[in-house]
């Protein structure tokens, strides 16, 4: 018969949640019955054209009608960056800037399929943000 440590058990159990509570994210379909808004975190690991990004999506958009017009809007602090990918190689990335008071907004009339929409940062920092997404 074989013992296990407590220590062990507890090692197992402390893996096994922490793996399990890594975020998916959610997935908002077209029409939206409502605005979408979101909080999080700038930034991430990964290297993209839009600077650092998490390697899992902040949203997932799934576009049922041939096309949406879809307002997309963050609000952060810092160089942070909005980075939008869909099919056919679909991929947008617009920053922040001055001129807008650090507001990004990203019209647009997308087509239908699913789309990832990140929150980064150029700078590779992290900052709170809020991501806004209306029909």
């Amino acid at each position: 018969m074989r013992r296990y440590s407590s220590l062990l058990l507890a090692l197992a159990a402390v893996v096994s949640t922490s793996s399990a509570a890594i975020a998916q994210p959610s997935t908002t379909r077209t029409p939206l019955a409502a605005p979408v808004e979101l909080r999080g975190q700038t930034g991430g690991s990964q290297s993209s054209v839009c600077g650092n990004i998490n390697p899992s999506a902040a949203q997932l958009v799934q576009v049922t009608e041939s096309f949406a017009a879809l307002d997309f809007e963050v609000q952060s602090e810092g160089n942070y960056t909005l980075l939008i990918k869909g099919p056919g190689g679909f991929e947008e990335c617009v920053f922040a800037h001055n001129y807008d008071g650090g507001v990004i907004k990203s019209p647009g009339l997308l087509n239908q399929g699913e789309y990832q929409v990140f929150v980064g940062d150029r700078d590779g920092k992290s900052h709170p943000y809020t991501l806004s997404i209306r029909q």
